[in-house]
């Protein structure tokens, strides 16, 4: 089986279950325990706290451990547009392809809080003007929120040039898909996400960078573990392994992206030659080196899924947190897609460490889509 729905999620390193074993078996203490035991474990989290902050060029004191990617969108948006004492009420800035997880908190902020909102359109590319965030920005707006590279179309945006066009405003980057693709450190965001199993660590763990001095209401209540900013018993195994899958993948990335990019750009070259009515969603040149996305006219993107994997290669239609929907990508729409287009999207996602050869991968979905349109 060829697996290319990297962008969803893949497989827990070697090296990251090894570095996560002692913490599931003899080092299993409490973190906040005030007992020998649970400064050994404290101990370890700060050092895995501070190796994220080394990667992402920020403080240790600035790594909030969350769940996830999701929890960590959630805790930044919310937090950072709660914590904004003295806005309300108060306005929000994002754009029309951000992840579910990042628009559904800003509802539940319009829905729940009374705050208002702009969503800014990109273009047929998927690329956001930076101009256009500093129009919808107002005299009370709380917090930007923009996508660093998109989870369905691989397009990656000028965060840089959102920044600046923000300047006072907080921007929080969602950088999910761009860990261990792009440079993290640097981006100028006051606040970045990132989820493990995007990057060789388990699922279930993700980090929040935010500017310490930044006011981030807490979403989730309790003890006050992350300094008060994310409450619950740490999952300090995962911790420990989501630093060393974030080491690796920085370590590796410039070597991995230049892989990825002549595999990508050979399959995609070939795709479009061969299969009539073919298209590349997202931007040809600014996307992900290892995301090659399409629409092909006269087909069912699920239909053409069903075929691949008879053919043992495994992707998917886009985003994992809308699987099962019949409804068109909200991506897709917002460059311009018709719902019908929209339905006939195949994502690919290579693994950093071996691309697919490029050849046979076009051939296979060359096959594939000429037997859904030919109904055999």
């Amino acid at each position: 089986m060829l697996y290319l729905d990297h962008a969803a999620g893949g497989p827990v390193r070697r090296e990251v279950l090894e570095a996560m074993a002692p913490f599931l078996t003899g080092r299993f203490g409490n973190p906040s325990s005030v007992h020998t035991v649970g400064e050994d474990i404290a101990s370890a989290l700060e050092d895995a706290r501070r190796r994220v902050g080394a990667v992402l060029g920020v403080r240790a004191g600035d790594v909030v451990f969350t769940s996830g990617g999701t929890e960590a969108n959630n805790l930044a948006i919310a937090g950072i547009a709660l914590g904004a004492r003295g806005r309300r009420p108060g306005h929000i800035v994002t754009t029309a392809i951000e992840h579910d997880s990042v628009l559904a908190v800003c509802r539940y902020l319009v829905r729940m809080h009374d705050y208002e909102l702009d969503v800014v359109p990109v273009d047929a590319a998927g690329r956001v003007d930076p101009g256009r965030i500093a129009d919808a920005l107002r005299e009370h707006t709380a917090v930007v929120s923009v996508g660093y590279a998109n989870n369905e179309i691989g397009t990656v945006q000028d965060v840089a040039g959102v920044v600046r066009a923000a300047g006072s405003v907080p921007v929080h980057v969602d950088a999910v898909q761009a860990a261990g693709w792009l440079p993290l450190a640097g981006t100028g965001a006051a606040a970045l996400s990132i989820a493990g199993h995007k990057i060789g660590a388990p699922q279930g763990i993700g980090v929040l960078a935010v500017r310490g001095r930044l006011p981030l209401e807490p979403v989730i209540h309790g003890g006050g573990q992350e300094r008060g900013r994310r409450s619950g018993t740490q999952n300090v195994a995962a911790a420990v392994g989501f630093a060393l899958a974030l080491e690796l993948a920085e370590r590796e990335r410039t070597d991995a992206a230049a892989r990825a990019v002549r595999a990508r750009d050979t399959f995609t070259a070939l795709v479009l030659a061969e299969i009539p009515g073919a298209e590349l969603t997202g931007d040809p040149v600014d996307r992900l080196p290892g995301l090659a996305s399409f629409v092909f006219a006269g087909t069912s993107g699920e239909a053409v899924l069903l075929e691949l994997e008879r053919r043992g290669i495994v992707t998917s239609s886009g985003s994992a947190c809308a699987a099962g929907s019949d409804e068109p990508s909200h991506v897709l729409t917002a460059l311009g897609l018709d719902a019908d287009a929209g339905r006939t999207a195949v994502r690919f996602s290579f693994d950093r460490a071996v691309p697919p050869h490029p050849v046979a991968l076009a051939d296979a979905v060359t096959d594939a889509v000429a037997a859904v349109r030919s109904g055999s």
